[in-house]
């Protein structure tokens, strides 16, 4: 076993200790966070975000990709939380290129199914999934952190995505390799494709531990892509943890995630939370 690997049972202790903390007071806290609507400069234009911070202090930054609804409140709410447990977050509008956010209102009946509701998501999600469109973001978004009095630059960058963010984390962790030292994926999209270009290919860029949650149905769908992503991260000798949870579906770490086909909730708390801590626990390991 490596000397750096993210040993089980250390990784269990730690995840429960963060999630008492979570527990204990992260949705009182997270009302009493600042939030700021900023604009960064990148290469390709100017970036609408959500800067969210405690209300003082400097404290490890961390960069969320939101999935393919972008930056809304739920992506907020899950900032605040994140500040509310000692980081300075960015919430980023993936789509900047085409839209400002929010680029959706309500999502609640919003049908995978139909293909007429699903293309308004084609030019959205090509646009940041753009040859190099993620890196030029990553690299602009952890150079406009460096610069904020909120955010300690003595600490590594953390990063974490659900569903297509999943992917760009992956992106950031290689693009920004000498920043980055988390990085969390949840139901993540593409992280294994027979592409040249397949996220899970720049393993050997990457200097992050890196986590991956996987949904049961994305499972059942590519049952191969749990594995080519340990064997990938593992012979790049990256501290890796992926994990099928059994009992959720894609997008369940989100709270506004509309309901599927059979009209059960998206949504699982239960799973939620469970990732949270396993999150809570790559950043307390990571961002040293």
């Amino acid at each position: 076993m490596e000397s750096d690997d993210i040993t089980r049972r250390d990784f269990v202790k730690t995840t429960a200790v963060a999630g008492i903390a979570a527990a204990a007071g992260a949705a009182l806290g997270a009302q009493q966070m600042v939030e700021t609507n900023v604009e960064i400069r990148t290469p390709d234009g100017t970036c609408d975000a959500a800067f969210i911070h405690p209300p003082t202090g400097s404290h490890p930054a961390v960069v969320i990709w939101p999935d393919a609804f972008g930056l809304r409140p739920a992506m907020r709410d899950l900032a605040k939380r994140l500040a509310a447990s000692g980081y300075s977050v960015l919430v980023p509008n993936p789509f900047y290129r085409v839209a400002k956010a929010p680029v959706f209102g309500d999502i609640s009946n919003f049908n995978f199914g139909d293909p007429a509701q699903r293309s308004k998501l084609t030019p959205l999600m090509g646009s940041i999934n753009a040859e190099g469109a993620a890196e030029k973001d990553a690299a602009a978004f952890i150079a406009w952190l460096d610069g904020q009095r909120q955010v300690d630059r003595n600490k590594r960058v953390g990063s974490q995505g659900y569903c297509m963010g999943g992917a760009l984390v992956v992106r950031t962790a290689a693009a920004v390799s000498n920043r980055v030292g988390a990085g969390a994926s949840f139901h993540g999209g593409g992280l294994v494709t027979a592409n040249p270009n397949s996220p899970h290919l720049l393993a050997p860029k990457i200097k992050a531990r890196m986590y991956f949650g996987i949904a049961a149905n994305d499972d059942a769908q590519q049952p191969d892509a749990k594995t080519k992503l340990k064997e990938a991260f593992n012979a790049a000798k990256v501290p890796v943890e992926v994990e099928v949870y059994p009992q959720a579906q894609h997008g369940w770490c989100v709270p506004d995630m509309p309901k599927q086909a059979n009209g059960q909730p998206t949504y699982s708390k239960t799973d939620a939370e469970r990732a949270w801590g396993k999150l809570l626990a790559l950043y307390k390991a990571g961002l040293v």
